[in-house]
Parts: C-alpha cells; sequence; structure tokens
C-alpha cells in the first residue's frame, strides 16, 4: 500500500451532481453544472450556512441521481475548508449515514474518493457517498480578510470557488476507479498564502512522479492529467519541473483551477482554489467527458495547502499534500 494501489475490486461512479455561485456560473463551465445560486446565499442568512446547503443539495441531487435512499449508503465522506468540518457536518446532519470528515484542503474530493474506493475494494463497504465544499466568502472570512476590508489581492492569489460536488460509488456505472495513490506531505518553506500554487506544486510533482515510476504508464497513455487546483502559478511551475526531470504533461495537462473561471473576462488573478474547485469542475464537466467516452483514461490529482490561520500567524510554512485517482471510462458498457 505504500506506493500504487491497484484495485482488484473496482468502484464505479454511479451518479455524481455539482452546484455552484454566481461567479462559476458566469464561467466556461458554466452550462456544466447541475445548480446555481445567483446571490451565493443558497436561500441562508450567512455564507457559512449557505456552504451547508451547498452538501446539501449536491449529496441529495446525488442520491435522487442514482436512484438510493440513506439506508443504501455505507459511508459518507465529506470535507470542507472551515474550521472542524462544519460546513460538511451541519449540512449533512439530517442524511443517516454513518459519516467521517475528512481535512484534505483542496486535495479533500481527491481524498474521498480515493479512500471510498478503498472501502469498497476491501469489502467494507458496497456504496459510498463522496462529498466537497468551499465557499468564497467564508473562506474569504477564515483565511484571510472579511469581505468588507476590501483588501488588494495580489497577482499569484487564487479566488476560492463557491462551489460542492457529490459522487456515489458502488457497482453501477459508467466511470471506474482503478488506481489511488495516497499523497505525502511536502513542505518547501513557502510562507506566502496569496501563492498557495507555489506550494502545491512540489507535492503534485511528488505524487506524479511515484506514480510513473510504479505504475509502468507514460503520460501518453492519458488522455487527461488533471490537477486541482494550482492555478496559474502553481501549474507553470508544475510543468516546468516535471519536464526537468523528462515527463512532459504539457500537452494533456489541465487544472481545474484554470477551467473554471475565464481568467481574462472574470478577473480572478491566478485562476481557482478551494476544495470546491475540483469536485464541482470534476462532477461538472470531466465526468460527463469520460460518461460520453469523449476522455477514456484520466489521472485526477487533487492537491491541497495543509495550513491553518493560526499557523501562518506563527510564522509556519505551508505543507501541501498531493493524492491522486485514476479514472477510466467505461464507453458505455456495463457489465
Amino acid at each position: 500500500m505504500r506506493e500504487l494501489i491497484r484495485l482488484k475490486k473496482e468502484p464505479r461512479i454511479s451518479s455524481y451532481y455539482s452546484i455552484v455561485g454566481s461567479h462559476e456560473r458566469k464561467g466556461p463551465l458554466g452550462e456544466c453544472f447541475d445548480e446555481y445560486s445567483s446571490d451565493n446565499k443558497f436561500g441562508k442568512e450567512s455564507w457559512e450556512k449557505a456552504e451547508s446547503e451547498m452538501q446539501r443539495l449536491a449529496l441529495a441531487g446525488a442520491l435522487k441521481r442514482a436512484e438510493c435512499a440513506d439506508a443504501d449508503i455505507d459511508a459518507l465522506l465529506a470535507g470542507d475548508l472551515l474550521n472542524q468540518c462544519v460546513g460538511s457536518s451541519y449540512g449533512l446532519i439530517d442524511f443517516d449515514i454513518p459519516y467521517i470528515t475528512l481535512y484534505g484542503a483542496c486535495s479533500t474530493c481527491a481524498l474521498s474518493l480515493g479512500i471510498g474506493a478503498l472501502l469498497y475494494n476491501g469489502g467494507m463497504a458496497n456504496k459510498c457517498a463522496c462529498v466537497t465544499s468551499s465557499h468564497y466568502c467564508s473562506s474569504e472570512r477564515q483565511f484571510r480578510f472579511p469581505l468588507e476590508y476590501g483588501g488588494q489581492r495580489t497577482p499569484t492569489s487564487q479566488w476560492t470557488v463557491t462551489g460542492s460536488g457529490a459522487f456515489i460509488l458502488g457497482n453501477t456505472g459508467y466511470v471506474k476507479i482503478s488506481e489511488v495513490m495516497l499523497g505525502k506531505s511536502v513542505d518547501m518553506g513557502i510562507s506566502d498564502i496569496n501563492n498557495m500554487g507555489a506550494a502545491m506544486a512540489p507535492a503534485c510533482i511528488d505524487t506524479l512522479k511515484r506514480y510513473f515510476n510504479t505504475s509502468g504508464c507514460r503520460v501518453e497513455d492519458f488522455d487527461l492529467v488533471l490537477t486541482g487546483d494550482l492555478g496559474y502559478e502553481g501549474s507553470e511551475i508544475l510543468k516546468e519541473l516535471l519536464l526537468r526531470d523528462g515527463i512532459d504533461i504539457r500537452k494533456n495537462h489541465a487544472d481545474c483551477g484554470l477551467m473554471i473561471y475565464d481568467r481574462d473576462k472574470q478577473d480572478k488573478h491566478a485562476g481557482g482554489s478551494g476544495c470546491g474547485c475540483s469536485a464541482s469542475v470534476l462532477a461538472g464537466k470531466v465526468m460527463r467527458d469520460l460518461e460520453s467516452g469523449a476522455l477514456q483514461n484520466v489521472l485526477f490529482i487533487g492537491t491541497g495547502a495543509l495550513m491553518s490561520p493560526m499557523s501562518l500567524y506563527q510564522g509556519g510554512s505551508i505543507p501541501a499534500i498531493a493524492h491522486l485517482v485514476r479514472l477510466e471510462s467505461l464507453n458505455g458498457n456495463i457489465s
């Protein structure tokens, strides 16, 4: 288990559901999302409650699409960016499902899918639900400044995505998870909260190098090497440093943080971030392409910056993590 985990019993993604805010709806992938809020509040009186409501709506949508009830799900794996993952805990409290709270920062979507796949592979769960979210306004209040402060964002900063994605893993579906590689914590001494891409890129490099060294696969074997979410700065660092080691992902790499916004028209600086970023892009766009066969083989690497406000106030650097799952299309043939 130390490196690559090839699943003998491969779970399939039975259903998925995405929900986003108004900025994400206006981006290049806007039509791919299942639901959105025009005011980013989702009918609630606070940003934190709005994030919880996103998770509730996303899981309810995924369960309905899979024609599942709470009793059909053996484990619920969920997380967010708020302290003690309260966005997930409050949002999912009414679902009668055994609940595992996860924190992987922006890597939480990949982490939940990976752990859900391992539970299925080990025979400990027949169906799992994986849910992740982030909200721009709640994250800004926790990690930076309240919105009323009106601080100027630096060019390397990323915009926390208001979004949520939910997935149901089971034995039916057009897409399977065939491999999992858990990340290692990597700390290169980056301490700038406004340049998380630079902090996360080394962790992504570590995971990808380990994967290609142990899997026997080549970059050319994949239609898409999808990171989430390094943004512009982190993606450029990733491609440049991998190229030095003879790994060229430039032709088939995409980053969720660069896919979800139009950087020229929406002024999002280095792109999107937040664990709702990769969750909503995967559930909104990439899963559709895998189901249709437009994509056959995808490496999904969720990247996360494992800092807290307190560690930064104390002058600490930002360790990062990158978890990998391999997604394969079944071309519409369900056995």
